[in-house]
């Protein structure tokens, strides 16, 4: 796992970031995620010129497939 400052850290063109589904207009906690076909990057929507988290893209299946699992609250 990294955390990066630059937003494109796989490669010279710019990613597609994709804010989550459960993200609401009320400005809360959101994130976004960009694949690639390497790794897949995750960033606070709230501050896009922050840092990024990059992970593998069998880290973020697992991570998903847990989140599922999990109750809200």
């Amino acid at each position: 796992m990294n955390v990066d400052q630059a937003a494109d850290t796989s490669s010279s063109h710019e990613l597609a970031w994709v804010k989550s589904s459960y993200s609401g207009s009320g400005g809360g906690n959101c994130i976004e995620v960009a694949a690639a076909a390497e790794c897949v990057h995750v960033r606070d929507s709230k501050d896009p010129a922050g840092p990024v988290l990059t992970v593998s893209p069998e880290a973020w299946t697992s991570f998903l497939a847990f989140a599922a699992t999990q109750e809200p609250g």
